[in-house]
């Protein structure tokens, strides 16, 4: 146990060394170096891929694993289309519209009220980006509640808050490399460990393919891609900091890499459903333990450099809404200003971790928060339509967050479930949600286009009676 609070403090001191400091406001909130570059190819890859390298990803890749087979991990792998969903519709935004970001296109399209509810939706997903991350790190330290679990998870919080402080969005560009160098080492040591004990054939074919044998989640996650990214300012923030041609094959690089990272994360856990080895919601910590005090330090490692890469990133994009989405909104003052970023990033660490406290699940912070958002999907996918009323983002935006509260009750009526799996109700709420909130978008432009045409109908008639 001491090696691994060993390597959390060597971790934290190493990634305090490797992080800049950032030259101006540029370098803080948009990525620039010190020489007032734009984030190159590679660097923007490996940032954008391993930002959405989770700690919590893994986890719930394994877990799922774990639980179903390796259903179970393409399920989650599937999660990770939205890195090039994301990268194709913000690049579009940009060259439509001249966008600098996604809360000035919503003030532009549909105003400061569209942009206020949005920004709140994207300030709980970074809340929950922090506990949902320090979880994980904390359980390799001891069992949920105990001292040494809420222990780890406050020092690994105070010591990505030190390095991210330094340099703000381009101390998390250049440390981000360092963490997947890492990681993905790692995660090659673990998987020699395991192919020997267990081949890759058979790993391959445990499972069953149905809804009770995962298709279920497996589902949720495609119908999810096209309104999650847009939620998540750790990878829009990404979209807008270089030019448009490295911006889209990057994130095409980053989301096919992370679909094949995550692909080998749930490997773990499917050794578990394969060995018929128990578990609770921690599947990479039980087979790494049942491998020896080495895998399970590899494991710890692996979980810093993905749980670090997340946080860091949540930190800068919480210090970029304060210091620069906010202004469109109204806080103009706070435009551009360091102080302000840095304050909202202490913040978010002093108050992101409560959620520990009440021993909230760490997958619910994937598909809940997906959920709610599902009415982004046509808000921003079909920004290419001209003239949209504000009505449509609000109907659309808000009947999503409404589908996602009832859900979350269990006030949804069972008719609603598609299949017999576990997750036969999410599946049904996300996509009779999806065309719901997709049908009522268009409803009101519809509407206006229609009036428009009779409109001009009748002057034309007019002119012609004259």
């Amino acid at each position: 146990m001491t090696l691994l609070w060993v390597a959390l403090v060597g971790y934290g001191i190493l990634m305090f060394l490797v992080s800049p400091r950032a030259a101006d406001a540029k370098g803080f909130f948009f990525g620039y170096d010190a020489r007032g570059r734009e984030t190159g190819f590679w660097l923007l890859t490996c940032s954008t891929f391993i930002t959405w390298i989770f700690a919590k990803s893994i986890t719930n890749a394994a877990n799922l694993g774990a639980t179903y087979g390796i259903l179970g991990g393409f399920a989650y792998a599937t999660y990770y289309l939205s890195i090039p969903v994301a990268g194709i519709v913000i690049v579009s935004i940009r060259r439509r519209h001249g966008a600098r970001s996604l809360s000035e296109f919503l003030v532009n399209r549909y105003g400061r009220a569209a942009a206020t509810a949005f920004l709140l939706v994207i300030t709980i997903r970074l809340f929950n980006e922090v506990w949902s991350n320090t979880a994980v790190v904390g359980s390799y330290f001891g069992a949920k509640g105990s001292t040494p679990y809420y222990g780890a998870a406050f020092l690994f919080t105070a010591l990505t808050l030190l390095y991210s402080l330094k340099g703000g969005l381009r101390s998390s560009i250049v440390t981000d490399s360092l963490q997947l160098v890492l990681a993905g080492f790692l995660l090659f040591f673990l998987l020699f460990q395991l192919f020997p004990r267990v081949g890759p054939g058979e790993l391959l074919q445990a499972g069953e393919f149905s809804f009770r044998g995962g298709l279920d989640i497996l589902f949720v996650a495609f119908l999810q891609i096209w309104s999650y990214p847009f939620h998540d300012p750790v990878l829009t923030d990404r979209a807008f900091i270089s030019d448009h041609r490295t911006t889209v094959p990057a994130f095409w690089t980053a989301g096919i890499g992370g679909i094949f990272f995550i692909l080998l994360s749930s490997l773990i856990g499917v050794y578990a459903f394969h060995q018929g080895l128990a578990f609770t919601d921690d599947a990479p910590r039980v087979v790494a333990s049942s491998f020896g005090l080495g895998t399970l330090f590899a494991m710890n490692v692996i979980m810093l450099c993905s749980a670090g890469s997340t946080l860091d990133s949540t930190l800068s994009s919480i210090s970029k809404e304060a210091g620069v989405d906010l202004a469109a909104i109204g806080f103009d003052r706070w435009r551009g200003r360091v102080g302000v970023g840095k304050a909202a990033m202490v913040a978010i660490a002093l108050f992101g971790n409560l959620p520990l406290f009440a021993g909230a699940s760490i997958l619910q912070a994937t598909t809940i928060s997906g959920t709610m958002v599902m009415g982004l999907a046509p808000i921003f996918l079909l920004h290419f339509l001209p003239s949209v009323p504000r009505a449509s983002f609000h109907l659309a935006f808000w009947t999503g967050i409404a589908l996602g509260i009832l859900y979350t009750l269990g006030w949804l009526p069972p008719a609603l479930a598609i299949g017999d799996g576990r997750y036969a109700a999410l599946l049904g709420v996300n996509f009779y949600g999806l065309l719901l909130c997709t049908g009522l978008f268009l409803l009101p432009w519809v509407y206006a286009r229609a009036t428009q045409a009779q409109h001009a109908r009748l002057t034309a008639l007019k002119e012609i009676q004259q």
